[in-house]
């Protein structure tokens, strides 16, 4: 399946934030758009079962995950998460977009 910017409408999930997802029975990819940077603090940590790689596509953030400091990010960087790991970002630059591949896809997406 192929999937073109202009084939999706962006889900608006909350205001400075809106996403695009592909998914097989197995993968999930979801684009991420965050706006309204930078930001004075970080989103909470979260954490789910499903394994992720996010790839920094456009902007800068602050990664955060449970038991390690902060990591500057940029465009071209790629941090893995393992499933049940709390994890957030902090946007630093006005906008950024992120990759994020989960496994399983999170239905709490669909």
């Amino acid at each position: 399946m192929v999937l073109k910017e202009t084939d999706a409408t962006p889900t608006v999930v909350k205001p400075g934030l809106k996403r695009r997802l592909l998914h097989t029975n197995n993968l999930m990819m979801v684009a991420i758009e965050f706006t309204g940077g930078p930001w004075d603090k970080p989103d909470p940590l979260h954490s789910h079962v499903h394994e992720q790689i996010t790839y920094i596509a456009e902007g800068e953030v602050i990664f955060f995950m449970e038991g390690e400091s902060g990591q500057v990010l940029a465009k071209g960087d790629m941090v893995s998460v393992p499933s049940q790991k709390k994890h957030a970002i902090q946007l630093l630059s006005t906008r950024a977009v992120l990759i994020d591949s989960f496994n399983p896809p999170r239905e709490d997406f669909l």
